[in-house]
């Protein structure tokens, strides 16, 4: 089978590149297209197509490009004869489409969530510009009807099939996204830097881990806040706009806080390994650091609203949170998650695995184009 990979855009770090990173292993006579590709060493030997934004001063600029992408998706050209498309979409890519001898395949749709920006702009911070508020309205029709022309659509958590059910009354399959489960679960800290390895050993012998960019919807306030109201010393491994202010509010809190910016894999690996708890606040489509924090056998606390609930499991791997605000209630989650078995969090995380991703897409696929 020849099929042609969509995705929005190609970024070095990124939850949904690994999904992609997954599905080009998966079929390795496939071609990516995508929006623009920033990652250009990423799938060396493979080709890997532009539109036509990539050649405009929009590229990289994610808030101006998006009201534009539902057009620069359709019809694009190609002489080589693909059997099928399968979409990786968060934004707009769902949109894409061939002219000439692919206009007709079956689209598949593998969605992270639909676009956020349009449909739940709460949540995104996107939504809140002037352009997007202004093409909101007039692209939520246009989006669900071009949804309505996919061939299938599978969704990487219930939480986003409830999602795309109530923006574009459409049925979805669920299958969750790849983790490197077994690679995390074996990591060996010998492969860390020899700089790594000091900083290991300097920090704390307990902590609470909060990982993840450092902007205001990842809510790393509250993983600070946790560290103050359970007595925990707090690392935070990230990077982005809000690194001044959360380091200001460790002063403010009078709390042991170790910054880390833009960690290695390998040294997130080794955190995950050493923390006590991952503390994760956001909400999330599916979120897949807490499924690395409990490959590695480290408890997770998040909230009780989003794709989180359906990989941490109150009482079994981790806690949920109703009320960020109560300190009682957070305090409590803290004590419980301290005394869960290492071994069955770890177990946990198995059935988030690569190889199982991989097997349930391939399944899906065929039988979409049968």
């Amino acid at each position: 089978m020849s099929g042609a990979i969509v995705h929005e855009w190609i970024e070095e770090f990124g939850g949904a590149e690994k999904v992609v990173d997954s599905m080009m292993d998966l079929y390795p006579d496939a071609d990516l297209w995508c929006a623009w590709n920033d990652a250009p060493g990423r799938y060396q030997g493979r080709n890997v197509f532009e539109s036509p934004v990539a050649h405009t001063p929009l590229r990289g600029r994610k808030a101006l490009a998006l009201p534009f992408m539902p057009w620069a998706w359709r019809g694009m050209r190609t002489d080589v004869k693909y059997d099928w498309m399968l979409i990786s979409s968060h934004a707009f890519a769902h949109h894409a489409t061939f002219s000439g001898v692919n206009h007709d395949i079956p689209r598949l749709a593998y969605v992270h969530t639909p676009a956020r920006y349009v449909w739940l702009p709460e949540l995104d911070e996107r939504g809140n510009s002037m352009i997007a508020k202004t093409v909101a309205g007039a692209l939520r029709p246009l989006d669900r009807y071009r949804a309505s022309s996919l061939s299938g659509i599978a969704a990487n958590s219930k939480f986003i099939k409830d999602r795309i059910a109530n923006s574009w009354g459409l049925e979805s399959s669920v299958i969750y996204p790849p983790v490197d489960v077994s690679e995390i679960s074996d990591f060996n800290e010998n492969v860390l830097t020899p700089r790594e390895q000091e900083f290991l050993l300097n920090l704390p012998s307990a902590f609470i881990l909060g990982a993840s960019r450092f902007v205001p919807y990842k809510k790393m306030d509250v993983v600070i806040r946790a560290g103050a109201l359970s007595g925990l010393p707090v690392v935070l491994a990230g990077g982005g706009p809000e690194l001044n202010r959360l380091k200001n509010l460790g002063i403010e809190m009078n709390i042991a806080l170790t910054l880390i910016e833009e960690p290695s894999t390998n040294l997130l690996r080794a955190l995950y390994r050493a923390a006590s708890v991952l503390v994760f606040p956001a909400i999330e489509d599916f979120g897949i650091m807490p499924v690395e924090a409990l490959a590695s056998g480290t408890p997770v606390i998040v909230s009780n609203y989003g794709g989180t609930t359906e990989t941490v499991i109150n009482g079994i791997n981790g806690a949920h949170i109703h009320d960020w605000r109560d300190d009682k209630e957070i305090c409590n989650a803290v004590d419980s998650v301290l005394k869960l078995d290492a071994k069955v969090i770890k177990e946990s995380a198995t059935r988030f695995s690569a190889e199982r991703f991989q097997s349930e897409l391939d399944i899906w696929v065929r039988s979409s184009i049968s």
